[in-house]
Formats: structure tokens, sequence, C-alpha cells
């Protein structure tokens, strides 16, 4: 059950529908995967790292794609049986099942590097904040100061 009702919002607002979906979205019982397990870290101010533990797969059944502010990671294991023989499992405990994980990133987050080693995937991100959209100091030129003489001071020092 939601408290807050946003449809007001929508209607005398524009270009902030994202935002009221999130906030909408943040009342729903956590449904997300949990697998694979990640972590993600601060690497820098403006450096950022996702490390996904894809214990089982080799990197061409690992997809990563980028597309307006949301990474979506994607594995596809498929089962190889070698020489017709068929495995039998006593104990699995190695998940090896199909995923996708999404990722929303912030305005300006751009993926440099991906790699896999030792069953974790590490995806480099880093915030690039166009020259344009910095801070900037803004100099306050100083105007000469210039003095008006009002005409009735001058008739009275006459």
């Amino acid at each position: 059950m939601r408290a807050i009702d946003f449809a007001p919002l929508y209607r005398s607002t524009v270009g902030f529908d994202r935002l009221f979906s999130m906030l909408d979205n943040l009342g729903q019982p956590e449904t997300a995967p949990t697998y694979p397990p990640y972590n993600i870290e601060r690497t820098g101010e403006n450096a950022y790292r996702i490390s996904m533990a894809v214990a089982g797969f080799s990197d061409d059944e690992l997809s990563i794609e980028s597309r307006e502010n949301t990474l979506t990671v994607r594995g596809e294991k498929v089962e190889k049986t070698g020489n017709g023989e068929d495995k039998e499992f006593l104990f699995r405990g190695i998940a090896a099942r199909n995923f996708e994980r999404r990722f929303q990133l912030a305005d300006h987050v751009e993926v440099k590097t991906a790699s896999l080693a030792n069953g974790l995937l590490h995806i480099d991100l880093v915030r690039e904040i166009p020259e344009a959209m910095k801070p900037r100091k803004i100099e306050i030129a100083k105007a000469p100061a210039k003095v008006t003489q009002i005409e009735g001071e001058t008739a009275k020092a006459a």
C-alpha cells in the first residue's frame, strides 16, 4: 500500500517523470534478484567499480551493454555435454543459471573498462562532467565611484 500519491505532481511538472517513478518504486516490496552477488565501490573522486561474482562464466558467455543511464549485465550459460557423456551431479552448489542485472547510472557516468579475472567481473565507471556544467567562478567588476552632485546642496554652499 502506497502512502503518497504522486499523481498531482505528474500533471504540474515536465521532465521529472523518471524521478517520480523511482520514488514510486521505493514503496514497492523488494523483488530484485540476488544472483549474482556484486559490490559497488568508489575508487576515486569520480571513479567507481562494480565487481560481480560470475564463477563458471567465460567472457564469451557474458555481455555488458550501456544505454541511456542503464547498465545491463547478462550472463547466458550454455550447458556443454562433452563426447555424448551426460554429467551426473551428486551436489550442485555452483550456480550455472542465466542472469540479467541492471544498474541505474547517474548522468554523465560512462563505462571505461570491463575485465574478467578469477571469477570476478570488474566494470570500471567514470563520471565525466562536461566543462559547460562544471561550476565556474565569476569575477565581479568594480564600478568606478561616480559622485553626483544634487542641485539643492550646491545652492546651500553658495
